[in-house]
């Protein structure tokens, strides 16, 4: 079975770029790029990750408009580092949905194209 998928990664630091990145997908490894716990958020053809304890991380301002621009309401912030991911088949993980990668490079004046 293959854990390793490309993620669109949107890092809450400003100074650091958005970017497209070959993850593994196993919980300790997911954890390490949140930096904790995890939560997350799905929609129909994708789904993020977050740290579960947001609230001590920095915003996420550009993850917070690239999910309300992909069509998703958002009810609070979203704080550190955010994991996208596609939604495969029986629940599985995949690459990060082409057009989610495309919004992100138009939102963000950012070639990402893996």
């Amino acid at each position: 079975m293959n854990t390793t998928y490309n993620a669109l990664i949107v890092p809450a630091h400003l100074t650091q770029p958005v970017r497209i990145e070959t993850v593994d997908t196993v919980m300790a490894a997911l954890q390490k790029l949140v930096a904790g716990n995890i939560e997350s958020i799905t929609s129909r053809d994708w789904h993020v990750y977050l740290n579960d304890e947001g609230n001590r991380l920095p915003q996420n301002a550009r993850a917070e408009v690239l999910i309300r621009e992909a069509g998703v309401y958002l009810d609070d912030t979203l704080n550190g580092t955010a994991v996208f991911l596609g939604n495969g088949s029986r629940g599985d993980e995949s690459d990060a949905p082409g057009h989610l990668i495309r919004l992100a490079e138009q939102l963000f004046d950012v070639p990402l194209a893996a």
